[in-house]
């Protein structure tokens, strides 16, 4: 149950389009950044938004890990971007992971301004 919950309100993102409204895309980044860092994806679900027209307007989606998940949410019409990224520490220390994967998937959204929680979780007493 002991944890690292990082969690990020990105501003401003000056990435490609693509990121933001593209369900198919966002995943593929996703899901690839996750492996590159280490974690084990067991599952996911990505989903586009639409507009009353028809036009993509945000993409919500997640990655299951065996160690947790990546959540994320866009919103293209104001260019942000909100992240959740917990891992669990049970069988061992998995935070530099979340760490390295926070930081990419920060880095890809190219925010100008990013608001950033880091949440210890669980608290289990340790012998």
């Amino acid at each position: 149950m002991d944890g690292l919950h990082l969690i990020g309100d990105l501003h401003d993102c000056r990435c490609p389009p693509g990121l933001l409204l593209d369900a198919a895309e966002l995943e593929a980044f996703c899901v690839e950044a996750c492996r590159r860092h280490g974690l084990s994806v067991v599952g996911r679900l990505f989903h586009t938004f639409r507009d009353a027209g028809g036009a993509a307007a945000g993409v919500t989606g997640a990655v299951v890990l065996a160690e947790s998940h990546l959540a994320i949410h866009t919103w293209p019409e104001i260019g942000s971007v909100t992240l959740d990224v917990y891992v669990c520490n049970f069988s061992g220390d998995n935070s530099a992971r979340a760490e390295a994967l926070f930081a990419e998937v920060v880095g890809a959204f190219t925010p100008s301004r990013l608001a950033r929680q880091a949440v210890s979780r669980g608290g289990r007493p340790r012998n």
